[in-house]
């Protein structure tokens, strides 16, 4: 006769329920940007994007998943065959000590040769300059999307405002119709 090899007590015992795994922060998922630069589309025609890496230390990286990037007035540089973003505002992290990060220093952007000799190529351009448009997560790692810009000038700014808003109108219009 086979003998019964496992723990009796522990067969009497119900399994716990499993627990709820917790829901991951939207932006440390990839899910949404950490930070948008809204005033880019409006003071600049936006043309080519390219992603890079950034460079950054490990209290910028927690900053950043808790929301304190600010592109407002960040702009790229491209000097001695290197990209650099300028004035993006990464606040301080909040469980930080003494050697927490500065706020607004030099960050290098970290893109392929190629990408870098083209965008030479394309700011050396007259009035074209590099803006970051948008900071994200992606695989676990902080990206930087570049945007090759142009500057607006004011009427094109409204003009601009004048589609957007006629644009606006007409789906009013539609909705409005078809709701009848």
């Amino acid at each position: 006769m086979a003998r019964n090899l496992s723990n009796p007590t522990a067969a009497a015992q119900t399994a716990k329920p499993a627990a709820k795994p917790k829901d991951r922060d939207p932006v440390a998922a990839g899910q949404r940007d950490a930070a948008f630069n809204r005033s880019a589309s409006h003071h600049y025609f936006l043309t080519d994007k390219f992603e890079a890496g950034v460079a950054l230390r490990g209290t910028e990286v927690k900053s950043i998943r808790e929301g304190k990037a600010n592109l407002k007035d960040a702009y790229g540089l491209l000097k001695d065959g290197e990209c650099f973003l300028l004035n993006a505002h990464i606040g301080p992290f909040s469980h930080g000590n003494s050697m927490n990060h500065d706020s607004l220093r030099t960050r290098k952007l970290l893109l392929h040769k190629r990408e870098l000799e083209r965008l030479v190529g394309m700011t050396k351009q007259k009035g074209f300059t590099l803006i970051p448009v948008r900071l994200y997560f992606r695989n676990g790692r902080v990206k930087c999307e570049l945007a090759l810009a142009k500057g607006k000038q004011d009427w094109d700014k409204r003009a601009t405002e004048r589609k957007r808003e006629a644009d606006n109108e007409a789906k009013a219009a539609v909705a409005r119709s078809q709701r009848r």
